[in-house]
């Protein structure tokens, strides 16, 4: 391949601004289809972004032959199914965060593309945009010597129900695979195996704290890092205000940072306190759809594939488990 022709499946609201645009702004790509179910809205979105074609079926898209890389961008529930259907043609598979409902769903991914030798890469794009890579950059020049622990805070208010009445799809298990912990906690455990190293033990306690969908909305949980860093983390659903707060401390100082907050990074050793301003590009996938595209044209590599995303799944997984299972 000498570019990288993309077909979105599930051209919703993710993918207006946040990746939708990136496909044809990065070097050595474009996007030449979409998806959605409802075709009205399919043939609005490809018009307003001028995307060339558009369906109302994904097996149509997946079988265009202009189309030679696949994103997916539906609920987690979608996930295995479309992965497979586009690596049975051989398609390259980009899939949203969380990769899957579960780490089992996700194994079932990754086996299937290795069989037909198909990249199969994650959403988890915070590990390509400069405000963290300044994180990983201060962590690997020993800003604050070696690293002993780290503490992650995510809360925010009951969310509400949707202008039908509904509880949004973020909330329904049998979707999304979880609460809002699988929707938001993903990107920041995803981010702590990245700066830190993968997480390989992990103990959680999870409940359903505000009753009021079916879904955990209060998950707290330990875990000890590969490198044998140790951790801990609580994620409340139903507080009384937003607050999104990382905190990284070693031999030699700390480094605080928000996962979603457009607060500086603050840096705090024996120089001081410093602060770091970094703003989120506009289109906040381009930099990792870049990398994807690099490395399917032998390039670059991609710092997030199925591999790094199944371990976020299974940490979640983990977490929760006691009390699914308690039913």
């Amino acid at each position: 391949m000498d570019e990288i022709r993309w077909g979105i499946i599930g051209c919703g609201d993710v993918t207006e601004v946040k990746s939708g645009p990136a496909f044809d702004k990065v070097h050595n790509s474009s996007l030449v289809a979409v998806m959605r179910r409802n075709g009205e809205k399919a043939k609005d979105y490809a018009e307003r972004h001028d995307v060339p074609k558009w369906y109302d079926k994904a097996e149509d898209l997946i079988h265009d032959p202009e189309v030679n890389a696949v994103y997916i961008a539906t609920p987690p529930a979608n996930h295995r199914d479309y992965t497979i259907e586009a690596a049975k043609v051989g398609k390259p598979v980009y899939v949203e965060k969380p990769m899957a409902r579960n780490a089992e769903e996700c194994s079932e991914m990754i086996t299937y593309c290795k069989e037909k030798q198909v990249p199969l890469y994650v959403a988890f794009y915070r590990r390509a945009l400069p405000r963290f890579l300044k994180v990983k950059e201060l962590l690997d020049k020993g800003e604050i010597g070696d690293i002993r622990f780290v503490t992650s805070r995510h809360t925010k208010p009951l969310m509400e129900k949707d202008e039908n009445g509904e509880w949004p799809w973020r909330v329904q298990p049998e979707i999304s695979g979880g609460g809002l912990f699988y929707d938001l906690a993903s990107h920041t455990l995803d981010l702590l195996d990245f700066l830190i190293s993968p997480i390989e033990e992990v103990k959680g306690f999870a409940a359903n704290q505000a009753s009021a969908y079916p879904a955990e909305d209060m998950v707290s949980g330990n875990f000890r890092f590969k490198n044998g860093v140790i951790g801990n983390g609580v994620w409340s659903f139903s507080s009384y205000k937003d607050e999104d707060i990382n905190r990284i401390v070693g031999t030699k100082g700390e480094i605080t940072f928000s996962t979603f907050d457009h607060t500086p990074i603050t840096l705090l050793n024996d120089n001081g306190v410093q602060e770091f301003n970094i703003e989120h590009p506009k289109h906040i996938q381009q930099g990792l759809i870049q990398k994807i595209v690099d490395e399917l044209l032998g390039k670059d590599t991609s710092p997030s594939t199925g591999e790094s995303a199944q371990r976020t799944n299974w940490v979640m997984d983990e977490m929760v488990r006691e009390y699914y299972e308690k039913g």
